[in-house]
């Protein structure tokens, strides 16, 4: 999909990519590094987004659906209060009903 090749491309494309999550959706940090073309890079593609502003981060999580990224927001229980306020269902930190939420920016896009 996008083949990017600095990390500003990379991460421009990664921020378009979670710009178009809808709301009431989710997706993964891999999902997202395989849409950029990079599907071992997850853990960079977290890195990116946790400095990210004006981006709806909240709406990427981690392959087990948990909300890793939760300590980066402003505080411990921002990511799932967001994610809750567009309808998701989370409890323990993890994503209910996976399956459903999921967003394949692959297959979406």
């Amino acid at each position: 999909m996008f083949h990017p090749c600095s990390i500003g491309e990379l991460t421009e494309a990664v921020y378009e990519i979670v710009h178009l999550i809808p709301a009431g959706r989710a997706t993964s940090y891999g999902a997202i590094a395989r849409a950029v073309g990079m599907p071992r890079h997850s853990r960079l593609i977290g890195r990116i987004l946790a400095n990210s502003q004006d981006v709806p981060a909240h709406r990427v999580v981690n392959s087990q659906e948990m909300l890793s990224a939760r300590t980066a927001f402003q505080t411990p229980t921002r990511m799932q209060e967001l994610l809750e306020a567009e309808g998701i269902e989370v409890r323990n930190h993890r994503i209910v009903n996976w399956k459903t939420i999921f967003w394949n920016p692959q297959e979406e896009l």
